[in-house]
Formats: structure tokens, sequence, C-alpha cells
């Protein structure tokens, strides 16, 4: 942000012995995600993500990336996607009656458990809610080693454990799908359909599929109801908005159209804390760019965390505003001015998934709940892969009484 605001919309530095440039306009975001992409790969920027991933989706580059999203297309198919709703608001509903009036969470572990069900049970058919909290506290630590400068032994020998937990996971859902014989036509299914895939490369894309189809959904979700505690006026007309579509019922995918501004709620909240903050990319070869030549294998930085908050594109940037985003306030604002879900080839395959998700459980848990951030407690962020909250998010729930 600093950087942006003193140098403008091309900054170059330097990473240690990295040359790198960061890029801050529209057009140039379109111009690195869309319209040059092959001059690009992911290479450094997420080498370190593969100790994890693999070459998962997420990580995999040229036709190897092509090929691995071609297969997983299927499953996010808008009619296959819309079914995966009554899951999520079920999933949704039973957070809700577990959670009691006046106790204190940590709203950031309440939604990746609730997350980490969802995308086990929509994608996986699984229901791993018994092991739910031990494996988001294993994923949380395999991303914190992801910002490690230096990797020590000890790191080294911690990560494996954590890899190894994860690791024991998956290759049980795949064991036990395979052991079945049953096609449940979920992500799962389709993988193991492709015969020519290893064990290893199911266990890479099912890994980057946790990875990525839960954390950013939950850090959206806490993020989201961190800004309606600051702003009751939205969170009225959120709920007006529920009573009036939902009567105190559980949401599905055809209530989607009748709920604009939950989703403005949304959006705006992924405006201001983004799950995906930078993007990455390597040069391949020389790359010309307003008015300069930026040397192959300079890394050049795209951050949704520093477009989303450019007073050219958002008056008063730090204000939380959902009118941000009625369609006639789109139209008038660049395209890549917001990118949540990047752009162009890479963009996320999930991204219609995490709209209806992020959606439909905000409308299931905030027709019964209205959670208010603990007095004292201090609110920052902590810029690993996603966008967390450095300090977790302690909220008092408080039950709503009556029709939402």
């Amino acid at each position: 942000m600093q950087m942006a605001r003193e140098y403008g919309d091309i900054v170059a530095f330097k990473l240690g012995r990295q040359d790198v440039v960061l890029l801050n306009h529209p057009d140039y975001v379109k111009d690195v995600l869309v319209t040059r992409h092959r001059q690009f790969h992911k290479g450094g920027p997420l080498q370190r993500a593969k100790r994890l991933l693999g070459e998962g989706l997420l990580t995999s580059e040229g036709d190897q990336h092509l090929q691995r999203r071609r297969i997983a297309q299927p499953a996010f198919h808008r009619a296959r996607i819309a079914a995966y709703a009554r899951a999520i608001s079920d999933y949704g509903a039973r957070t809700g009656a577990r959670w009691q009036h006046g106790a204190t969470v940590d709203m950031a572990g309440e939604m990746m458990r609730l997350t980490l069900g969802v995308v086990s049970k929509t994608l996986f058919d699984a229901d791993v809610e018994a092991e739910a909290d031990e494996l988001a506290q294993a994923f949380a630590e395999a991303l914190e080693y992801y910002n490690l400068v230096t990797w020590t032994p000890e790191a080294t020998e911690r990560f494996a454990r954590v890899r190894h937990r994860l690791d024991t996971l998956v290759y049980r859902l795949v064991d036990e799908r395979q052991q079945s014989g049953n096609d449940r036509g979920d992500l799962l299914s389709m993988l193991l359909a492709e015969r020519h895939m290893t064990n290893e490369q199911l266990r890479d894309e099912l890994m980057t599929i946790f990875v990525a189809g839960h954390e950013t959904v939950a850090n959206a979700l806490t993020w989201t109801w961190y800004l309606l505690s600051q702003h009751p006026e939205a969170e009225t007309r959120m709920h007006t908005e529920l009573r009036e579509a939902l009567g105190g019922r559980q949401p599905d995918s055809s209530d989607l159209a009748h709920l604009p501004y939950t989703r403005q709620v949304l959006s705006e909240s992924m405006r201001l804390y983004p799950p995906g903050w930078v993007i990455g990319r390597t040069a391949l070869s020389d790359y010309e760019v307003g008015g300069y030549v930026v040397p192959a294998g300079t890394v050049v930085l795209i951050s949704q965390y520093v477009m989303h908050r450019d007073p050219r594109f958002y008056p008063d940037p730090e204000r939380f505003d959902p009118d941000r985003w009625t369609p006639e306030a789109v139209a008038i604002r660049p395209k890549y001015a917001y990118f949540p879900f990047g752009g162009g080839v890479r963009q996320c395959i999930g991204e219609s998934m995490a709209w209806m998700e992020g959606v439909l459980l905000i409308a299931t848990l905030a027709q019964d709940w209205t959670p208010r951030l603990l007095d004292g407690h201090p609110v920052g962020t902590r810029p690993l892969v996603t966008l967390r909250p450095r300090h977790g998010m302690k909220m008092i729930l408080q039950k709503r009484t009556g029709p939402c």
C-alpha cells in the first residue's frame, strides 16, 4: 500500500536478490492475467506451496494445468453447483444449532470448521465433522510454513508431520471410494474415473481443493461477520432482506436471486479483505508495460488488497459500503479494479460455488444470530497465502428473537 501510494502504478523493488515489480492499475492486471498471460508462469511465488499441494490445479503450469482443469470443470458446472445448495444450508444450520447464546467463540475457527465440512461433503461426499477441528488446525499450521524465510530442520520436521496428517485423510478418502466402486457424480468420482492418474496425482488435486475450497470462503465469512458487527445499518438492511425473502426458512439456490443485498455485503467484504490478497507471476521473457521493460525472470505482483483500496475506483476506500455493488455502480468501474478470484485462464475454478456458498451460509446463520466483536479484541490482518485475521476473531454470539 505504501509503495503504491508513493510511487504509483509501476513500482520496482527487490526481495533479497529477486527483482520484483508491483503493478497497480486494472489495465495492467488484465494484461498479466488475460491478454499476455502466456508470457508468465506462477514459478517462484508458488514453488513453496508445492511442498503441501504438489502438482495440483493451483500450482501446475501449461498443458498439465489445462488437462487438470478440464477434468475438474464438470464438478463446478452451474447445475451441479445448484445441487450442492441444500448441503451447504444444512451444514450452516448445524453450526447454528451448535451455537449458544452469550458464548464467546473464535469466528475464524468456526468458519474454518464449517467450510471444511461443506467442501468435504459437496465435492467428496465425505463427512469429516468429527475431525474438523484437528484438520483445520493442521491446515493452519501448514500454511504458516509458507511464509517462512528460512526452513530450519525443526520446521521441516514439523511440516512433515502436518503434511502426513493431511495426507492420511486424503488417501483414506481415495481408498474408501476405490473400494466402494461407487460413482457418486462428485469431483472425487470424476478424478478416479481418469484411469491414467496416479494416487499421488489424485492426492495433489484433492489437497488443492481442500485448501482452496475451505480456506478462502472461511476467511471471507470471518471478515464479513466482523464488518457487519461494526456497521449496524448495513446489518439491519440485510436482515430485512432475509426476512422478506426467506421468512425464517433455510435458503436454497433458487433464493439467491432474491438476496442481492446479502451478496453486496459479501462483495464489499471481499473488497476490503480479499481472501487472496496478492498474485505473483514470473516473466518468461522481457515484458513491456507502461513505457518500461520488465526483464525476464522478474516477479510481477498484482495485489487485490492494494487495487481494491484504490481511491480512483473506490471513493473513500476504507469505508464499508455494500452499495458499491449495485449493478449501476459496477457497470462504471473497470472490470479488473476488482478481482478477488483472479482472472483469465487461471481464474478460480470454484468461483461460482464460492459465491453461492458464502451467500447461503450468511443467510442461514444471520437469520438466527448476530455475532458481536468481543470488547477490546484486537483486529489485524495476517497475510499468509490467504488474508487471515492476525488474532483470530473473538465474537459473542447473540441469538435473534422472533422473525429475522
